[in-house]
Formats: structure tokens, sequence, C-alpha cells
């Protein structure tokens, strides 16, 4: 009992270095020179350290010497591990225990001995027995203990949560061996250690595993020594990987980097206002009534949405939204008519709405062609009332294919500029103005359901009606009486027609005058001239479609003052009629 104590107290004092510096022993440790500081196994010891104390310990039991060949130092003696040899330690109590499972603690049965590893492997930790390592009884023993104890070993393992993890994947490094003083692992250099760690590299002997190194724990120690060192104990993942050097990342890098991400950057702020803008129109809006001036053109059939939006590209207003409410929230917004506007630059939206309404902005030049206005007095009158010159006008009349002409006018632009007030705008050019006259006869055929194949024929009889009557009651008489003659083929006979042939105006005509050698003069030639003498109105095309129904072949104006005019059926009334036109002439001499 003494004795074991004392045996205890030795290795105590061997193993706290003796009060040694821990540099002097760590040097020892490093070349294998250690000496022996327990008698149970607690880690795995160097390749060179194994080979000498295996040699040695060979050596002993050949020649079954008391212990193996002592160093030069006392300090440097190995502990033989052959149970039985001198100087090994003795287990304690009086019977000789069988070896156990340095994981399970299950005895490894047979021989008593621990279990043989190849002799060419070397992981091997232990020197085979030289009495029962040959012996086929014992081989086998050895191999169901190994088998027997990996199972345990690895079943172990799942149960501290390792799941699928392989044994033999972990690192060396991460083993420890069994500290007998129980203080090695648990406060090493590198502070408290996981003891689940220590089971993970058993292997059994006959697979292609190391055994369980039961040699000590301070190889342990010294191998943390250098994570130590580097500031502490590196993770598991970290051990055996080599780091190459960390590339530096070229300026070139760095600046295209710094340029993208600033383009990203005003990529969001750009397109996040924009999106803001088209999701809440009504955020921006300038304040009260602008400075400049700039000129607006409002479409036809343009809606208030967009008007808004053409003062917006304009920069007179800031954004729609203002402008459309404060128009919708005004009746009189729906009266904006198309045209040219002077407005202001960076309007509120109720100041550019309200300058719309306002007739003084609108800039435009406004030209009424009465009815029966023949095509030099009609561009005469466009001339007057607007900035385009009259050679201008005259020379786009001269191509009327130009101006939109239908070809049923057989090329004669006489009669195809519609009755009808029109604005002329700023910058519009002659052509624009005559096209824009022309198209507004054409829509009024339309209209009026004139089929094409007789819109020459009703628009040349209507230029007569409109020219001979003096009033709109009078003009579906005079619309009979044309179809009258014509249905019996006797000669119209009207002065207009001949005064158009010679160039004049009025509703009388000399001798000389009705002498003329014109289509139409129809004082020679029976039925209708081959177009208009002038521009008919509505009421004068709607009096040739539908005429009053009469039996009048005669008519005269017999007060031009009053256009007091007598219909006749028969020549001795029209006599009379024309005797009480003679008498107006005398009393007004010179009308």
């Amino acid at each position: 009992m003494g004795s074991d104590a004392g045996d205890r107290s030795d290795r105590r004092a061997r193993h706290d270095g003796e009060g040694r510096p821990a540099s002097e022993f760590l040097r020892e440790w490093q070349t294998g020179e250690f000496a022996a500081i327990s008698d149970d196994p607690t880690g795995p010891v160097t390749s060179g350290r194994r080979a000498r104390r295996r040699a040695l310990e060979e050596e002993a039991a050949r020649r079954g010497a008391a212990q193996p060949p002592a160093p030069e130092d006392d300090a440097t003696v190995r502990t033989p591990l052959v149970p039985g040899a001198p100087g090994a330690p003795q287990a304690r109590g009086s019977v000789p225990l069988p070896p156990v499972s340095a994981l399970s603690g299950l005895a490894l049965g047979g021989t008593g001995e621990r279990p043989a590893v190849r002799a060419d492997d070397d992981t091997d930790r232990h020197p085979r027995h030289p009495a029962t390592e040959d012996h086929p009884a014992t081989r086998q023993q050895h191999a169901v203990a190994a088998e027997q104890r990996y199972a345990d070993e690895q079943r172990y393992a799942d149960e501290q949560g390792h799941g699928d993890h392989d044994l033999h994947d972990q690192h060396p490094d991460d083993l420890h061996g069994d500290d007998p003083h129980g203080d090695l692992e648990d406060h090493g250099v590198d502070g408290p250690v996981d003891h689940a760690d220590d089971y993970r590299d058993a292997r059994p002997v006959t697979g292609e595993h190391p055994v369980w190194d039961q040699t000590g724990g301070l190889e342990v120690i010294g191998a943390d020594d250098d994570d130590h060192h580097h500031g502490g104990r590196r993770g598991r993942r970290d051990r055996g990987r080599t780091r190459g050097p960390r590339r530096k990342r070229r300026p070139v890098t760095i600046l295209l980097s710094l340029l993208v991400l600033a383009g990203l950057v005003v990529g969001i702020v750009f397109g996040g206002q924009w999106l803001y803008q088209r999701i809440n129109p009504v955020a921006a809006d300038y304040s009260g009534s602008g400075s400049g001036e700039v000129d607006i053109r409002v479409e036809s059939g343009d809606s208030l949405t967009a008007i808004a939006r053409t003062l917006q590209s304009a920069d007179v207003i800031a954004s729609t939204g203002p402008f459309v409410d404060a128009a919708s929230a005004n009746p009189a917004a729906a009266s904006i008519q198309p045209g040219v506007y002077s407005m202001a630059l960076q309007m509120s939206g109720q100041a550019a709405l309200d300058r719309l309404l306002d007739p003084a902005s609108r800039l435009f030049s406004r030209v009424t062609l009465p009815e029966g206005l023949r095509v030099d007095a009609a561009l005469q009158r466009i001339a007057d009332a607007s900035e385009i010159p009259l050679a201008d006008l005259q020379a786009a009349a001269a191509d009327p294919a130009a101006l939109g002409l239908p070809a049923w006018a057989n090329g004669m632009l006489e009669g195809h500029l519609f009755p009808a007030t029109y604005d002329i705008e700023p910058g519009q050019t002659a052509t624009d103005v005559l096209s824009a006259v022309v198209a507004r006869g054409e829509q009024t055929y339309d209209s009026l359901g004139i089929p094409e194949a007789d819109r020459l024929r009703v628009l040349t009889e209507a230029s007569l009606v409109q020219a001979e009557a003096a009033t709109t009651e009078d003009m579906s008489k005079v619309a009979t009486v044309i179809n009258n003659r014509i249905a019996i083929g006797m000669p119209l006979q009207f002065d207009t027609t001949v005064n158009y042939a010679t160039g004049k105006s009025g509703i009388t005509t000399t001798a000389e005058d009705r002498a003329t050698d014109s289509p139409y003069n129809t004082y020679r030639y029976p039925g209708l001239p081959p177009g208009a003498i002038d521009s008919p109105g509505e009421e004068a095309l709607r009096a040739v479609l539908d005429p009053t129904p009469g039996d009048w072949l005669y008519f005269v104006v017999v007060n031009p003052d009053t256009g007091d005019t007598r219909f006749a059926a028969t020549a001795a009334e029209h006599a009379a009629n024309v005797a009480l036109f003679q008498q107006w002439l005398r009393e007004n001499p010179g009308g």
C-alpha cells in the first residue's frame, strides 16, 4: 500500500515537472526522451518514439532481462508495456485483470493480453506479446474483441450527436488519451477539452484504422501548442487545411465596382422619382401665373388629360394631376377649342386652366366664307383675314390635287370652297387652309347622304339655286323650276350663268352678254352648265335634294331691295311679273 502511494507520488512529481521550467519540459517531450509519468496510457506518441520503444521492449523480452536497457538519464526511463516484465506497473489488487477497451470498458478476454496489431502498421502503439502473438485462438480473440470495441466506439459517437460522421474522418489532433490524473484534458494548455472528441479516431485492428493510443497524453498537449501560440485552438474545419495567400483586389476592379454601384444608385433615384410621379401625378405643381411666353396647340378631339400632357411637355405645368383636377371641377373646361394658345412657363394647374378659358389667349385668324362666293372672292377674303399672302393662296388653288379635291370634281375648284367660318392658326400654310375648306365640303356631302355619283349634279344645281333665290323659302321653288325645264328640254336662261361666263356679277345681262359662246351661257345651251358657278351652302343643297312640288317654269325678282320673287307656270303670268320688275327699275334708276 505504501509502495503504491510512493509510486503515485513519484509519478505526480514527474508529471508536474519537478519544478522545472515549461520550456525544458517541452523540449524533452519533443525529442521523445521524456520520462514516463503514468502507468496508464493516455494519448498518442510520435512515430520515432514508438519505434525506439518497441525495439527496446522486444529486445528485453528476447533476452529475458529485468527491464529495457536504461537510458543515460533516469528521467527518460520508459515504462514497459509488456505485462509481467520487470519494472512494469503492477495492477491494483491481487488478481490480474483482463485488458479493457479504452472506450467501452469491455474486457477483451482470451489471454488477458491486449489485442495484437499488424507489424507493418505505423499506427501500432504496443508491441506484440511474444507468448501469445502467434497462437491462432489468440489472434481470433483479438479480432473479435477489436470488432466489438469498434462497434461500441461507433455507437458511443452516434449517441454523442456525431450522426453519420465517420470516425476516421476526424483529425488526429482532436484525440486525447485517458488521463489517469484527470487534469491533462480538462485543464490542458488550450483550456477545457470536449472528451467526446477522444473517441472519434479509435479503430479495430482488423480494419484500415489505427488502434486506440494508450501511451500517454502529453503528445496531444504538445500538438495543440502550435494552436495556442496562434491565438487559441483552431476549429476542426481549419485543421489540416492549407491556406494560400489572400488575393488582393486590383484598383481597377474596385473602381469598376464603385462605378457600377454609383450607376445603380442614380438609376434607383431617378427611376423612383419617375415611378412616383406616374403613380402619384399630383405630387408636383408650380405656383403662380408663371413667366415668359410659349405657344401650345390643342388638337381637335383632345381630352383634358391630352391637353395636360401637352402643357407638361412644354413646361407650362409641372405635372398633369393639378390641371386635370382643376379642369374636372370646372364645367367650362369642356368648351376649350382646338387652336393655338399663348401660355406662360411654369404655371400652376389652376392658372393654366384659367388662361386656356380666356378667349384673348387663343392665337388665330378667323375668316368667314359666305354662301355664293366664287373662288377668286373666297381667296381674297382669306388673304385679308390672315397673314397668308394672296399669291400663295392662288398658287395653292392652281393645284387642286394637292388640296384633296375629289375625283368627281373633274379638277374644278369652283363650288368646293365650302362656305363656313374658319380659324387660321399661326404657322398654317395656304395649302393647309384651302385643304381644310375642301374637306369641310366633303364632310357636308357625307352628312347629307349625297351619293358620290350624284354630287357633281347636286353641287352644280345648288350653285344656281344659291345665285338665283333671294330667300331660303324660294330656293326649293327655284329647284323645282330647274327640274321642270330640264324635264321638257327648255333652256334655263339664267342671267347668273351668263355673268359667270363673262366674269360679271349681278342678276341682269345685256343682249351682247347673252350672245356669249360659253357652256355656261344657259341661253344658248340647254340643261345644267358643266360645273358650279359659286359655292353653295347647306340650305341650297337641301333645296335641291328636296324641291317644292309645283308646275312653275318661270320666276323673276320684282323688287331686288326686298328680294320679292314671283313664280309663274305660263308665259302670260311671267310677262306680268316682268312688268313689275321693269317698274321697279324706273323707280330706282341705276339700281
